[in-house]
């Protein structure tokens, strides 16, 4: 009988792939749980105990002095008081050391501090309670009592009082082994040089770093490329080697994805597509006993499919329960779009803003790593939802602690590159501080500003009508508020080209040359207001320039295509292009300016970063990046 068809990239939803892939490796005999072994307790930690832990002895084992002083009889100290003095005679009191056994037939400790001695007698001025600064026998644990339950993940405190109950050694889960294998005939090691086309495996270091973060022990394997012949032979070597097989990449739908119909032909293939971005391609199942997952090769598809399938199934194969982590509710900082019939899982900055927890949206990109590195939380936009509006109240789940948000300079707006390097200055000499900045453009920010969701705008906004920057919008978009402008530098805005300036471009009216590809800023943002503005003098109509469509959030995205070759030319910073190894051909100054609520201004959190604008050092390594002048930086222009 022939093997009826393997499911292929379906829409699978998230707790039905779940379900149907725990189904698959019951039916495949997979253990249910790792083996267990004894270890002593110093070898214990970060495991999870197979069988209960019984205390054995009791803790403490006696009756015990819990301060330095005088053991007494509490009987004898009635009357005692300030006024009324009450001296012991020797024989009548004992002087113990904390954690000394009671003598027999006292039952209470005097500090030594509170005791005044002469001629062999002790005066007390207070009546003691029985039992007053003792520690009665078993007051920590009594022997036969359930110290720890099997399923228990142990910690150094749990071993500690272990020890304590009388154990020396535990019954425990080996640490699960998960089985690491990238392929791709594209992919290289790392430290390795790449050529166009070839990419480096970081998802292998990344996705061991999370099996042994959750105290697996990671199998890392040789990249193998994509023949099926060979990477059969090493699938079903690999499976008999781990709890868990993780085949990064393969997983989609192209000439050379194979990890579907491998697994289906090997084992049994569960699910193949699940309803998640990023992550929809993921493959589900079991080749021999143990478990097989797909892992889409994106990065940041990666990482999200270890937490999502490969978590619970580790939790479960050592019987420990999840740790779901903990949640807050926080403000949009911007519009947030999503496809139905996805769950959408976004990677979020957090900070507090007036009093508000406000999350920013980080790049939504398969492939963007830095975005799983600068995330606080995440948000999961359900699959029946179109999005979010901003300064909608959203559910997020943390990443990082609430302490350490709270010390988050919330910064919306232009996207320079002296934020990134005041973000570095910053940690480095205020280690509590971040600066964490979105780039949605000038007019973003400033309507950021405007809806109480960031603490700083980055602006540049040139008006057209009387050729200033920034304050003519303040007044529009923001009437009767007080708002604070100060200015961070004067920096170079030009045309980025490639290096040498093959094509001979000198300025915007160049752009309309036959063959000349330009790449374009976002809608809102002040570099793109400003190209405006200059076609317009020219006399240009936007339409006459190729590329004007496609747009980028950053100058450096900018800088990027171009040095790639996607694009001839575009407009940014001096500092962009010399990022690169660009040319630049200079078209004006400009000012680029911090908008802020003029409460703002002596907000704490904030201090550093006035302090770090007054520095010479700082204004120095902004000079070093090209075409800023930080003559005015930190001055209060409104």
């Amino acid at each position: 009988m022939s093997k009826p068809a393997a499911p292929f990239l379906h829409d699978v939803p998230l707790l039905e792939a779940q379900e149907a892939w725990r189904r698959c490796c019951v039916a495949a005999g997979c253990p249910e749980r790792v083996p267990s072994a004894q270890v002593s307790l110093d070898q214990a930690i970060g495991r999870v105990t197979a069988e209960p832990i019984w205390a054995t002895r009791s803790s403490p084992p006696f009756d015990a002095a819990a301060m330095d002083g005088i053991a007494v009889r509490s009987g004898d100290t009635v009357g005692a008081g300030e006024s009324t003095p009450l001296w012991l005679e020797d024989g009548s009191f004992v002087v113990v050391d904390t954690g000394d056994p009671m003598p027999d037939g006292f039952d209470a400790v005097v500090m030594r501090e509170d005791v005044h001695m002469a001629d062999g007698r002790a005066e007390l001025r207070a009546a003691v309670a029985p039992y007053q600064h003792v520690r009665s026998i078993g007051e920590d644990v009594s022997a036969t009592e359930l110290l720890l339950p099997a399923g228990h993940r142990l910690r150094a405190v749990d071993v500690a009082a272990a020890a304590a109950a009388g154990a020396t050694e535990v019954a425990v889960r080996r640490a699960p082994v998960v089985g690491i294998l990238p392929t791709g005939d594209e992919m290289r090691p790392i430290g390795t040089d790449v050529a166009p086309g070839e990419l480096l495996d970081t998802n292998s270091l990344m996705l061991a770093g999370q099996a042994r973060e959750f105290g697996c022990e990671a199998l890392l394997l040789p990249i193998e490329p994509d023949d099926p012949g060979r990477l059969t032979d090493v699938i079903l070597d690999a499976v008999r080697r781990c709890d868990l097989l993780i085949v990064i990449a393969g997983s989609s739908a192209g000439r050379d994805d194979h990890t579907a119909a491998l697994v289906d032909e090997l084992g049994s293939l569960a699910v193949h597509g699940v309803a998640v971005r990023p992550g929809h391609p993921v493959v589900l199942g079991a080749v021999g006993s143990t478990p097989v997952l797909g892992a889409p090769g994106y990065p940041v598809s990666a990482s999200l499919t270890f937490d999502i399938f490969a978590v619970p199934l580790l939790a479960a194969l050592e019987g420990a329960p999840m740790s779901p982590r903990p949640t807050t509710e926080a403000r949009l900082a911007r519009k947030l779009s999503s496809a139905i019939g996805m769950d959408d899982w976004v990677r979020v900055r957090l900070g507090r803003v007036h009093g508000s927890l406000v999350a920013s949206p980080l790049p939504r990109g398969a492939g963007v790593l830095t975005s799983l590195v600068r995330a606080d939380g995440l948000l999961v936009v359900p699959s029946g939802v179109e999005g979010y509006l901003a300064g909608e109240q959203v559910q997020i789940t943390l990443l990082r602690g609430i302490s350490q948000i709270d010390h988050t300079i919330v910064a919306i707006g232009s996207h320079d590159l002296v934020l990134d390097l005041a973000a570095s200055a910053l940690r480095a000499s205020h280690p509590e501080v971040t600066l964490a900045s979105s780039n949605v453009g000038s007019m973003g920010g400033l309507i950021a500003i405007r809806d109480g969701l960031c603490h700083l705008a980055g602006s540049h906004l040139l008006d057209p009508d009387t050729g200033q920057y920034t304050l003519p919008y303040l007044d529009r978009l923001l009437p009767e508020r007080e708002i604070a402008v100060v200015r961070l530098v004067h920096r170079e805005q030009g045309l980025l080209v490639a290096a040498g300036n093959p094509l001979g471009l000198r300025g915007v009216a160049d752009l309309t040359r036959p063959g000349v590809r330009y790449v374009n800023r976002q809608r809102g943002a002040g570099t793109r207001v400003l190209l405006d503005y200059e076609l317009g003098r020219e006399g240009i109509d936007p339409r006459q320039v190729t590329g004007y469509g496609r747009e980028e959030p950053t100058h450096l995205a900018v800088a990027a295509a171009i040095a790639a070759g996607r694009a001839d030319c575009g407009m940014g910073i001096r500092a962009a292009a010399r990022a690169f190894g660009l040319d630049f051909a200079p078209v004006t100054s400009e000012p680029y300016d911090l908008v802020l609520e003029q409460d703002s201004l002596e907000d704490p959190l904030l201090q550093p970063l006035w302090d770090l604008l007054r520095s010479s050092d700082f204004r120095a390594s902004v000079e070093r990046l090209g075409g800023y002048d930080t003559a005015e930086m930190g001055r209060r222009i409104r």
